[in-house]
C-alpha cells in the first residue's frame, strides 16, 4: 500500500506544481498508422515513474488529450483509448482538445492561469503538443517544466525522430526548464519541492 504525502510537508504548498500527461493514447502505439511512434518504450517507462512518484507524493495530476474528426484521434475508434496503466484515476483530472496545444483546452487554460505553481509536460508527441504547450505557457508567464525522457518525438522528412527530439528539448529550453525523470524526481521530494525557485522545474 503507497503513502500519501501531505502537500503540508512541502515548505510552499502554493508552488506545487500540475503533473501534466498529454495524450497518453493508443494512437501513438498503432504502429504502423500514421502517430505512431517507433521508439516510445523508454519514454513510456519513464512516464509511469512521473506518474507513479506524482500519486506516491500527492501531487495534482492531469491529462490531456487529444479529440479530433479526422481517421486520427476519432472518438470511434479504439485509438483514442488511454494506454494501459494511463487511465486517469477518479480523482485526477481530464482535460480534451482538438489542437496541439493543450492551451486550446478552455478549462485546462483556466485551471493553469490560476495556479501559482505552474506545470510539468510528459507525453506526446515532443515536437507537436509539448512544444507548442511550452511556447504558450510562456506566454502567459506560466512557469513550465519538461521532461524531455518522458516524451518522444516523430522523424520530420529526411529527419529522424531522435534528432527531432534532441532538438525539441533543447529549444525547449527557451520557453522552460528541462528535467530528465530521475532529476526531477529528486528535486519533488518533501522539504524541496516548495523551497525551489521555480517549483514547476
Amino acid at each position: 500500500m503507497t503513502s500519501v504525502v501531505s502537500l503540508r510537508t512541502f515548505a510552499n504548498s502554493s508552488s506545487v506544481p500540475i503533473v501534466v500527461f498529454v495524450d497518453m493514447q493508443q494512437e501513438y502505439l498503432a504502429k504502423p498508422r500514421l502517430f505512431a511512434i517507433s521508439e516510445i518504450d523508454c519514454a513510456l517507462d519513464n512516464c509511469r515513474k512521473v506518474l507513479d512518484h506524482s500519486r506516491r507524493m500527492g501531487l495534482p495530476v492531469a491529462f490531456i488529450r487529444m479529440l479530433s474528426q479526422s481517421a486520427f484521434f476519432n472518438r470511434a475508434t479504439p485509438f483514442v483509448r488511454w494506454i494501459e496503466s494511463f487511465e486517469p484515476c477518479r480523482n485526477e483530472m481530464v482535460f480534451e482538445r482538438s489542437s496541439p496545444s493543450c492551451y486550446s483546452s478552455e478549462p485546462f487554460n483556466a485551471l493553469v492561469s490560476q495556479c501559482c505553481g505552474g506545470i510539468v509536460l510528459a507525453g506526446f508527441a515532443g515536437e507537436s503538443a509539448c512544444l507548442s504547450t511550452l511556447i504558450d505557457a510562456f506566454h502567459r508567464n506560466h512557469k513550465v517544466t519538461y521532461l524531455s525522457d518522458a516524451s518522444a518525438s516523430h522523424a520530420l522528412e529526411d529527419v529522424s525522430a531522435d534528432e527531432i527530439h534532441r532538438a525539441v528539448s533543447k529549444i525547449s529550453g527557451l520557453y522552460g526548464e528541462v528535467y530528465e525523470t530521475t532529476d526531477w524526481i529528486a528535486s519533488t521530494l518533501p522539504g524541496k519541492l516548495g523551497n525551489r525557485k521555480n517549483a514547476g522545474g
